[in-house]
């Protein structure tokens, strides 16, 4: 008989359209019906400025941890299905407003560089909006070729960001 394996993922959630803290709040619901996977922290909401300098409302931005058996493109699969049913439009547009967008930042200690999968997620170490919700509940997680999120510098000046939930 072979052992369930579960393995940590953190996802980021960000969403400035159509009540953003609700969207942030009902893809939280959503993350709850992955099968085999099970949310097991979530960070508080924070209120960001949008990057890209396209003229638009603020962000709302969270994290949640999961345990998952999935591999991470599944899981990747799942995060794409629960957008397209929160009525996200991927138009091509980068920065652009969004009803919800779903991230996989890390999956476990995987390093990945696929097309349409890269883990851990690009950037992350540029976005206080991520690492900030990261820090709070995992401040020991160790990102590959980062290290600790407590020790990663975080500028919270840019983009102005603040802790609303």
């Amino acid at each position: 008989m072979s052992k369930t394996r579960w393995r940590p993922a953190y996802i980021g959630l960000g969403s400035n359209l159509q009540g953003p803290a609700g969207q942030i709040e009902s893809a939280l619901d959503e993350l709850r019906e992955i099968p085999e996977t099970r949310v097991i922290s979530r960070s508080s909401l924070y209120r960001s400025s949008p990057l890209g300098g396209i003229e638009q409302p603020d962000f709302v931005n969270a994290v949640a941890a999961v345990l998952t058996t999935l591999g991470p493109r599944d899981l990747l699969r799942n995060l794409k299905a629960i957008e397209r049913r929160r009525g996200r439009d991927r138009n091509g547009q980068r920065w652009g407003p969004r009803v919800i967008d779903l991230d996989l930042l890390v999956f476990s200690r995987a390093v990945l560089s696929e097309a349409g999968l890269s883990i851990p997620h690009p950037g992350i170490a540029e976005r206080n909006f991520v690492l900030l919700p990261l820090r709070e509940i995992a401040p020991d997680l160790v990102i590959p070729g980062l290290g600790r999120v407590a020790s990663i510098s975080i500028n919270e000046a840019e983009p102005a960001i603040d802790r609303i939930a």
